[in-house]
């Protein structure tokens, strides 16, 4: 009896002892060390207009002919995009004379792809023997990822869609300007600029 009671206490406290080990105990404890510098602050006049949501599937490999089982290297990536496509109103002329209460303004520039926010997932990555992939590669990847996004969105609707936009963009103005009794004229805004700097 006394021994079974004595076993009993031995064995919880062993799984006790062992409960808090795994517990407390947490195998490798990652170390995350940053410095996170601004580099520089630009003033910006961008008008996004709209976003297109892009997913893509890229294909990377390389082989080097016989033998691939020790120098081939493949890599299968996901690509998911939003591409925000707009004006950059840095190129827009507006001059008011308010003798005549009126607004004159260059016409909006062609739209153009102001950024690309993306995200890659790596799957199926297979390395050769003597061949892997450096963070060159993973790099390279990355922008050309980039760069065929920018394609597809170039290809798609994206700018005409964003022309749409900027035309009801250029209405809302024009609404607002009438309703405090001024008048808007678009266009020839770049020869009266001229003279007023001379």
């Amino acid at each position: 009896m006394r021994s079974t009671s004595f076993l009993a206490i031995l064995i919880a406290f062993l799984v006790g002892g062992w409960l808090s080990w795994r517990y407390f105990s947490s195998g490798s404890k990652p170390v995350e060390d940053s410095t996170v510098l601004l580099e520089k602050i630009q003033a910006v006049a961008k008008l996004s207009t709209v976003e297109g949501t892009f997913s893509e599937i890229y294909n990377y490999s390389e082989y080097q002919g016989y033998f691939s089982f020790f120098w081939d290297k493949k890599v299968l990536v996901r690509v998911r995009a939003t591409v925000s496509a707009g004006y950059n109103l840095v190129r827009l002329n507006i001059v008011a004379d308010p003798i005549t209460k009126t607004i004159r303004m260059s016409g909006l520039p062609k739209p153009e792809i102001l950024s690309i926010d993306h995200s890659l997932d790596y799957y199926d990555i297979s390395e050769g023997l003597f061949a892997s992939f450096s963070p060159e590669d993973y790099t390279r990847i990355n922008q050309r990822a980039k760069d065929l996004i920018r394609d597809s969105a170039l290809k798609s609707n994206l700018l005409s869609e964003a022309d749409v936009q900027g035309a009801k963009m250029l209405d809302l103005v024009r609404f607002m300007v009438e309703g405090a009794g001024w008048k808007l004229e678009i266009g020839g805004v770049e020869e009266e600029i001229k003279e007023l700097r001379e």
